[in-house]
Parts: C-alpha cells; structure tokens; sequence
C-alpha cells in the first residue's frame, strides 16, 4: 500500500506564463472578478481574500506550446455557492462572452468552462455537498449532464451578483467594501498528458494522491481525503505528447499541505523513488514525466 497524501492537503495557485500582462490581469480580475492581491514587476498574483488562485509571469520572449502538447487542460476555481458561482460566471458573460466553451453538471459539482484570452482552460464551479456524492467500490461517480446556463443564472444570480459585472474595471481592493464575495481557490487541476499509465505511476504510485475516478486510457481523476478530485490528468488533445518544451500556458501547480513534516516526509518519499527535488527553503519542486511542475507548501 503506497503512503497517502495527508487527508487535509489541498491545491495551491496556478502559476501561467503569459505574453500580454495586461490583458491576463484584466481577464481574471474584471472577468473572472479576482482580486488583485500583488503585483510588482512582471508578476501579479490574484484571487479572494489572502489565498492566490493565479499567479501570472509576464513571459513575451515565449511562445505558445504546439496542439498537441502536454501542459494545462484547465484551472478549475471553486466558489462556496452558487450564487458567487453566478456573479462570476455572469461577469464573465458581460465582460468577455466570447470565452465561455461550455457548462456541465458532473453530479458532485456545477462547472462552467472557458478559455481566457491566451487559450488556458478555465473552470468555475460549486461543489454539491459531499453528503450528495455517491461512491462504488472506492470510485466517485461523475457524469456530464446538460446544465443550462441561462437557467442557472436565472435561478442564482442576485441583484449583488449581477452589481458585480456592471461595477467599472475592479481596482483590486481587499477592504470592506469590496464588492466580491464569497471564497474563491483553486479546487482542482486538470493536466493534459502523455498516457494515463506514467500518470498514475507518478501521481498515485509516488505522489500519494488515492484514484478517485478514471475513464479507461484516457483520463484519471485523483485527489486526497476523499475529494472527489483534486487533479486529474488527460489525453484528449496530448496522447503520445512527450517531455515539454519551455512555452507560455503552465508554469507550475502549487500542492499545499498542512505541515513542513509533510513536505519533508513527501520529499524524501520522492527521492526513495528517483524523482528529483529541488528545495528553496520555502518550498520543494519537481517535475512530472512531462515537465509540469508540482511545487509543495507548507499550510504552517
């Protein structure tokens, strides 16, 4: 039996290297309706309250990987109702329709799906609560169903929602007065990949994440504590895809976990497995079988 994630572990920011700056910053903050947490340099890093969510690195001397290449599928951002869900999902809808690719009901969660303005994928969602989930045989069962956006927005959007997309360009304050509400974090990574097998070789086998879900070769669904997935690794548009070549899109995924005894105690299970580390005295990095990077943090 392979050692587990702790069960309290949790995803981090989603660091993308970008080519326009402004227009990213821009994207996920009047859109998408982040906050604006720091920026200094060619970094800005967003989100709600004190907890980043995306952190963009100006990078024009990249270009974008080849169709095909393996990297981010989509970033996926959790909110703690729907009616936070609809605010965002309704900005996104006023302030750039033309990104919305589409909505679903996976029976654990609502999602609504984008592509922001330098083609990264891009998820919002709620989760039903964990009461809701059903499981067989260790395995939690999802599906795609036909979510109607207009009707959700109908039945979830409130006037405050709606106020939030009319507001001008958000100025990225954290007072009381902000107009957005309700948290907002990273809820789960979805990576495109080579093969599902070295995935979960790597994912499950080494990293600890427990198999939530899988569709035969071509996807894999993984998670800690019993979530329903936390990441999961695809080959819808990557299958064969080998090691990644430096581009804009992903630049690294941030695993969070509770203690610096874990970080130690996943580092050197790492190493017993060959997998090379790389520790900045902060935080510990490395790389999976296609170059996506997992950086891991301490919550204390």
């Amino acid at each position: 039996m392979p050692e587990l994630l702790p069960a309290d572990s949790a995803m981090g920011a989603v660091t993308l290297r970008v080519a326009d700056l402004d227009a990213m910053t821009a994207y996920y903050r009047d859109a998408v309706t982040l906050s604006v947490l720091a920026a200094e340099g060619g970094r800005v890093i967003l989100g709600r309250g004190s907890t980043p969510s995306v952190i963009l690195e100006h990078a024009p001397e990249l270009k974008h990987a080849s169709p095909g290449e393996a990297g981010l599928f989509h970033t996926a951002i959790v909110f703690d109702s729907q009616e936070a869900l609809a605010a965002a999902v309704y900005s996104v809808a006023r302030r750039a329709p033309g990104t919305f690719t589409g909505s679903a009901d996976h029976l654990v969660s609502q999602a609504f799906y984008f592509t922001d303005p330098e083609g990264n994928g891009v998820e919002l969602y709620w989760d039903r609560d964990r009461s809701q989930w059903s499981w067989t045989h260790g395995q939690v069962e999802m599906d795609t169903l036909y979510l109607d956006p207009n009707a959700f927005l109908r039945e979830h959007l409130s006037e405050r929602g709606a106020a939030l997309a009319e507001l001008p360009a958000l100025d990225g304050s954290t007072h009381a007065d902000d107009p957005r509400f309700g948290d907002a974090v990273v809820g789960h990574v979805h990576l495109s990949v080579g093969d599902v097998a070295s995935a979960r070789a790597f994912y499950v086998d080494r990293l600890g994440f427990e198999a939530t879900a899988s569709l035969g070769s071509s996807a894999l669904f993984v998670s800690a504590g019993g979530y329903h997935h936390h990441m999961a690794m695809n080959t819808w548009n990557s299958r064969g895809a080998g090691v990644r070549r430096l581009a804009l899109g992903l630049g690294e995924v941030q695993l969070r976990l509770p203690s610096t005894d874990d970080v130690g105690a996943l580092t050197e299970r790492m190493r017993h497995y060959g997998v090379p580390t790389r520790d900045d005295g902060r935080s510990v990095s490395f790389d999976d079988p296609w170059a996506n990077v997992v950086r891991v943090v301490a919550e204390a």
